[in-house]
């Protein structure tokens, strides 16, 4: 049996980025790998399949503390997979529900955790779940926070913003290593190594520059508009829409920055997505890895 190595965000930050990269670094080869292979390339944890599987049954319109019940079951499902490490999107928050674990500690062998701007996540958020801007702000700034099932995908526990990434970030005797959206875009190849040094991959120079030409948005999104992307939602047009830092300067208005700002303040500080004057900005985090 094997150990599940989380490939964990809010969602809209950036996780089938990191997902893409690490399948196109993994097989090496010449062609970018196709996107909808990557959920057999790394599980997903949101998936009714599994569920359905360890229940015996379909579990579609079951309520959420009775999904929430199987997740241990699920995760172990992973687990039995293959040998070594399995890697398993989540998008739950690091939490204990009815004294159940989202992410279960002794299947857990590390984590990465991709965060990014709660500005720009609003924007998207709103975009890929069919929400207006307002709702999208106030719906990343709600606790209790859950998806609703849909189509193939559980109910998933999101909280709010900050709390998602503070439970990730400060999970007590949690392996983890946590990158920035932003620093994706900016530089690529310094993050990327990163991550390959995390996981204990060996490093290629070469496989590395052709694993991020393979998962650049550009290529990620001409695969989508080709052959489409299993993972979309059924509320927005395509799943790789901009990819791009700032949006939110032309989609927010000056009320709902406010907001964010004051509801995430302490967090968005603590990342460098404030600068000294509290306006938005993206500067070295307080504290990096390690």
């Amino acid at each position: 049996m094997g150990q599940i190595i989380w490939l964990a965000s809010y969602p809209k930050s950036g996780n089938t980025w990191l997902r893409a990269f690490l399948a196109n670094y993994r097989a090496g080869g010449s062609e970018p790998v196709d996107i909808n292979r990557l959920p057999e390339l790394s599980f997903s944890d949101s998936r009714v399949r599994y569920f359905d599987q360890v229940a015996g049954r379909p579990t579609a319109g079951l309520p959420f503390a009775e999904i929430h019940r199987l997740r241990p079951a699920v995760h172990r499902l992973f687990a039995q997979a293959r040998d070594g490490t399995v890697l398993v999107k989540t998008h739950c928050a690091l939490s204990r529900i009815d004294d159940i674990p989202t992410i279960t500690p002794e299947l857990t062998a590390a984590a990465l955790y991709v965060v990014r701007t709660p500005l720009d996540v609003a924007v998207s958020f709103a975009h890929h779940f069919g929400l207006s801007m307002a709702s999208a702000v106030q719906a990343i700034s709600f606790p209790q926070l859950k998806s609703a099932p849909q189509g193939d995908t559980v109910a998933q526990p999101f909280s709010d913003w900050s709390s998602h990434v503070l439970s990730w970030l400060d999970a007590p005797g949690l392996k983890l290593y946590w990158l920035r959206y932003e620093d994706l875009h900016r530089a690529p190849a310094r993050v990327f190594k990163g991550v390959i040094a995390f996981l204990g991959w060996p490093f290629e120079a070469e496989r590395l520059r052709n694993a991020i030409r393979q998962s650049d948005f550009r290529t990620l999104a001409a695969q989508e508009a080709r052959a489409g992307f299993v993972e979309a939602s059924r509320k927005a047009e395509r799943f790789f829409r901009r990819g791009q830092i700032g949006s939110w300067r032309s989609e927010l208005t000056a009320d709902q920055v406010a907001f964010l700002i004051e509801r995430h303040r302490a967090v968005m500080t603590r990342l460098g997505y404030l600068g000294p004057d509290g306006k938005p900005a993206v500067r070295e985090p307080e504290r990096a890895n390690g």
